[in-house]
């Protein structure tokens, strides 16, 4: 049967309103969750949406910022225990296992630890991959490498075994998300950062994203969507809803 894992992987430090809700929470600094998701499927597929921060943060927060100006603006949190290889371990995997990566986007904290999965397959929307390389808001030491296969979409795409990618940009161009179907617990779309956390449904604050009238758009679309295939939202990083979830090695099946 298959299996659905929440891996957490460590925190980061910001302000609320200026990183997820501009207009709610402004000045007050939270700790949001950063989390993977593992899919081991009855076809013998492993399948990881997102790979969070480079696991290298644990002993310098500041690596990927450091100096700038998102040094203090969102500042990783991270513990040996909260690295991508301590939490496949937990379940008896190797990076080696891991057969395909999804990259929801490729920011820092979605796409951190993508070398360490050379033998999977990368799938990225096109639009995606054009607008981050060279780009340093999507620093690219962590994803562009020699070696890795990036398996580009152009649009809605069935992986199979459940799972279907689809366009939603806004946070960034060319952003998707993950809808997942399981036999007992049903369908979860995995929402990267499309939706932040439920405040940017609750007071349609999405001044957060790069295109803010795209990224609303595209998290009422699939605020849609999940209702019709009655689904259960994964909020990319609502501190509230990551208290509430089943988180690795308990699983969903």
């Amino acid at each position: 049967m298959p299996r659905l894992y929440v891996l957490p992987l460590g925190e980061a430090c910001c302000d609320k309103g200026r990183v997820l809700t501009p207009g709610v929470g402004d000045g007050v600094r939270i700790h949001i969750p950063i989390a993977a998701y593992l899919l081991r499927t009855d076809a013998g597929r492993t399948v990881l949406i997102d790979t969070g921060i480079h696991r290298s943060h644990v002993d310098d927060p500041d690596r990927t910022w450091g100096g700038s100006e998102l040094a203090q603006l969102l500042r990783p949190v991270m513990r040996v225990e909260d690295t991508i290889d301590h939490r496949l371990a937990q379940l008896g995997l190797r990076a080696s296992d891991v057969t395909d990566v999804i990259n929801t986007h490729l920011h820092f904290d979605h796409a951190g630890n993508n070398d360490a999965f050379p033998g999977a397959t990368f799938h990225v929307q096109r639009a995606h991959v054009e607008a981050a390389t060279d780009n340093p808001s999507f620093p690219n030491q962590y994803w562009r490498l020699p070696g890795l296969r990036y398996h580009l979409l152009d649009g809605e795409t069935e992986l199979g075994d459940d799972i279907w990618i689809w366009p939603t940009p806004g946070h960034a161009p060319g952003h998707q998300s993950v809808r997942v179907r399981l036999p007992q617990d049903g369908v979860f779309v995995i929402c990267g950062d499309a939706i932040y956390d439920a405040d940017n449904l609750a007071h349609d604050a999405w001044g957060g994203h790069a295109d803010p009238a795209a990224a609303r758009a595209s998290g009422l679309d699939l605020v849609e969507r999940a209702r019709a295939w009655g689904a259960t939202v994964l909020y990319g990083h609502d501190p509230a809803q990551a208290r509430t979830l089943r988180r690795s090695p308990l699983f969903y099946s």
